[in-house]
């Protein structure tokens, strides 16, 4: 019956949600998508004919707006879950953590990224600490891979929750990046925790 009815609150919080029904209209996979609309047009991320990685990419959100944006540029997205396909992207279904698909991803590209994002997130437990923590030290593995794979003026995007390992991701990026925000986007739901650290510039 409980989860009936936590079901039938997601529906309606779907229905009402504008990000979602926008989505719709534009033709994105997920309202996510907005999320970095607005980190790129207040950081200045995206720009044509750039490399770019987007990690945990599924359900495409992220890869669809960086599409908009890069055109000529060069775009792989990579989750553990198969992607139905996006024009002008390249695909691999893996763990980006695991080397045999990071090498895969540098034999892609041959040189180092333009910029690097990531959306990613476990599947919640229903205990924000535990998540917080769980995704907290995805983060950390991103920027190392990011730290690894970035060209020297490269930028990284990442979805970071406020929680435990908050301070400790934000200190590792600072020591990684010359360059390191905090932000929570409008199109981030107002009770999740979730904010994103933008990072630009290894240092």
């Amino acid at each position: 019956m409980k989860k009936n009815k936590i079901s039938k609150n997601w529906i309606n919080r779907q229905r009402r949600d504008i990000y979602v029904r926008q989505s719709k209209v534009d033709g994105y996979r997920s309202r996510s998508a907005y999320k970095l609309q607005e980190i790129d047009e207040k950081f200045k991320i995206l720009r044509n004919s750039i490399s770019l990685i987007d990690l945990g990419a599924a359900p495409g959100g992220w890869s669809q707006y960086a599409v908009k944006k890069v055109k000529s540029g060069k775009i792989l997205s990579i989750d553990l879950k198969k992607m139905e396909n996006i024009n002008n992207t390249s695909q691999i279904t893996g763990d980006f953590t695991e080397t045999d698909f990071q090498a895969q991803i540098k034999e892609h590209f041959k040189s180092k990224v333009d910029v690097v994002v990531s959306d990613m997130a476990v599947n919640t437990t229903g205990n924000k600490s535990v998540d917080s923590i769980s995704t907290g030290e995805l983060c950390k593995e991103a920027i190392i891979f990011a730290k690894d794979i970035l060209s020297k003026d490269g930028k990284f995007v990442s979805k970071i929750f406020m929680g435990s390992t908050f301070n400790e991701v934000v200190s590792m990026a600072n020591n990684v990046f010359k360059k390191v925000n905090v932000f929570k986007p409008k199109s981030s739901r107002k009770d999740s925790k979730e904010n994103f650290i933008i990072c630009k510039n290894l240092r």
